[in-house]
């Protein structure tokens, strides 16, 4: 061990390698003998019984996480021969790796939501009871009166999954009461939370809980990504999530190679679920270089296929002796398009459809036809996925093609400025300063401003949110871009491990507030349709940085590394860092005030 240290650290000098050999000494001494009871060498592995378990996780799933995989012979995947997994299989894992898990306390709760919002997991959540579940619930389950104007008859919880939370700690971080209503414990202190758990998750669904979009009612909405393999504190894994409980039931992802890809889709388990109703994200992966392209695959089937039902629509309304009929295909036509009416319209159209005995031949072709692909009835939701090595370095020839497309494709982007998944190198998205691989002595040149080169196109909608930052704003731009008929970008600010937070991942939601406090990075939106208005398409969501730049660099490792190594250097590049961000706050700020605004068409 001390020639290994000798060979990575000699450059570091004398004292930087003694400290090491001390700690090798320390290692050694402080090594106690545990006697291992003999009857251990003659135990025998009981099988575990595990009832009501679907096949796929029982034939397939068990055996590749104990490692056994290789033994499983090819009939065991008939049936799964395209590659398909069926989704929700993560909530079958039960890890039970946290050491501390939290605990709610509902005397001081206020019903905020935001510990539910930033978790990368989805294994706290609120849930809403009727008196009939309070007196159903197991004895520890406490309730308090639901606070929302709309939810004044159900009683509220914050309820932790144990098994599944891998104990980040960011839902404390992120509670705003001054005694924290969540508070970390023991975890061999809250198994009786298992029970509890159980009870939850199989509480009846509340409609009135999603009528209103805000940060806090977007949480009573299932989420259909949980209990992902993401690092504990993970940034990129609240974004997707929240993106499922807004749309994830008609949603379609193509997701890049890279992290997002890892915790999205590693064999065995599927985290992206389906809500009670069968509903989910339709998710897959393809290359690292053209999951931009993939993508807009995707969505131009689906439009050929819904256009196909508009058409035939069109000829039952020309046929149809029916007023009824008539007037639910004109509906749907006219609502074909809208993503928070369209799933209404495609109901009432199939159930009159179903009523339509008297149809001639013709007519019954055509309904036959609409039967057969009614699952295309109600608008899909498209979404690309990526981190910055994928969207502004390796694919970004394709993601450009696909803005220009004009199409109504959303693409979003975990921007954590470096390739986090590959082991750390420095992308075109790794600001000046940062040290990464391939940049051991500081990035020099400066990060790529992917949401200005989106912008000049004039007709992309674009915006740049950091969760931790300002949740309302985040929410606020999905929604936006969702509805925008036409392709929408969206850049996150998302913490990774690779930075070296003062703190550890704990503290990623409050590393992006202070990323935005003090002038790192940036929060806007960019509506074209906004111009049509005779209004400035470009609102800027950030205030003037509240508080030093360089407080904010001295609190990553990425950046303190060069200071230590190469600090001649660090003062230019960290100068120049400082430099670059106030110009693009500027920038902003001037598009704000109606700088260069293209006048209306």
């Amino acid at each position: 061990m001390k020639q290994a240290i000798k060979k990575s650290y000699a450059k570091k000098g004398e004292k930087v390698l003694n400290m090491n050999y001390q700690a090798v000494d320390k290692g050694i001494e402080g090594v106690v003998e545990i006697p291992v009871p003999e009857e251990w060498a003659e135990c025998v592995s009981e099988p575990v019984r595990e009832e009501n378990l679907p096949d796929y996780v029982r034939n397939i799933m068990k055996p590749m996480n104990a490692l056994k995989g290789d033994s499983l012979p090819v009939s065991t995947f008939i049936g799964y021969e395209d590659g398909t997994v069926p989704p929700g299989t993560s909530v079958y894992e039960k890890r039970g790796i946290a050491v501390e898990l939290p605990e709610w306390n509902p005397e001081t709760c206020v019903e905020c939501n935001q510990c539910s919002y930033v978790c990368p997991h989805a294994a706290i959540r609120p849930f809403l009871l009727s008196e009939e579940e309070v007196a159903d619930a197991p004895e520890k389950f406490v309730t308090i009166d639901a606070e929302l104007s709309d939810l004044e008859y159900y009683s509220f919880r914050i309820q932790v999954s144990p098994l599944d939370c891998v104990g980040c700690g960011t839902c404390v971080n992120i509670c705003p009461t001054k005694t924290k209503s969540i508070v970390m414990k023991p975890a061999e202190t809250q198994q009786d939370q298992i029970e509890n758990w159980e009870y939850a998750v199989n509480l009846s669904y509340k409609p009135k809980s999603t009528a209103v979009v805000t940060v806090r009612a977007s949480q009573f909405s299932q989420p259909l990504l949980e209990f992902s393999g993401a690092c504990a504190g993970c940034g990129e894994t609240p974004y997707a999530k929240l993106l499922t409980q807004l749309f994830g039931d008609r949603m379609y992802i193509a997701n890049a190679t890279g992290c997002s890809s890892i915790w999205g889709g590693s064999s065995p388990t599927n985290p992206y679920t389906t809500n009670r109703k069968g509903q989910g994200p339709a998710w897959a992966n393809s290359l690292f270089e053209d999951n931009a392209e993939f993508g807009f695959g995707m969505y131009t089937a689906v439009k050929h296929i819904r256009e196909g039902i508009k058409e035939k629509l069109e000829r039952l309304i020309d046929i149809s002796d029916s007023e009824l009929i008539t007037a639910k295909a004109k509906d749907w036509i006219a609502n074909m398009d809208n993503g928070s009416t369209s799933r209404y319209f495609s109901t009432s159209l199939l159930a009159s459809l179903k009523r339509y005995h008297n149809a001639g031949r013709e007519a019954k072709e055509i309904i036959s036809y609409i039967m057969e692909n009614k699952e295309y009835l109600v608008k899909k939701s498209h979404w690309i996925l990526g981190g910055d090595g994928w969207a502004y370095d390796i694919g970004y020839g394709g993601l450009d093609h696909v803005l220009a497309s004009g199409e109504d494709v959303n693409i979003f982007v975990f921007d954590t400025e470096v390739y986090s998944n590959t082991g750390g190198q420095a992308s075109k998205s790794t600001p000046t300063g940062a040290v990464a691989q391939f940049a051991a002595s500081g990035k020099r040149t400066k990060k790529k401003d992917l949401g200005m080169m989106a912008m000049s196109y004039g007709y992309v909608y674009v915006a740049q949110v950091g969760m931790g930052a300002k949740p309302s704003q985040l929410s606020k731009a999905l929604i936006e871009a969702e509805a925008y008929h036409g392709p929408s970008l969206i850049i996150a600010y998302a913490p990774c491990i690779n930075h070296g937070i003062d703190g550890g991942m704990m503290n990623s939601q409050n590393q992006i507030k202070r990323a935005v406090d003090h002038g790192y990075w940036h929060l806007y939106r960019y509506n074209p349709d906004l111009k049509n208005e005779g209004k400035n398409p470009f609102v800027l969501d950030s205030q003037p940085p509240k508080k030093p730049f360089r407080e904010f660099i001295e609190t990553e490792t990425r950046y303190m590394a060069l200071k230590r190594t190469f600090p001649d250097i660090a003062e230019e590049l960290f100068e120049k860092l400082e430099k670059d961000a106030k110009e693009r706050y500027e920038t902003y700020k001037r598009l704000a005030d109606g700088y260069n605004v293209p006048a209306k068409e």
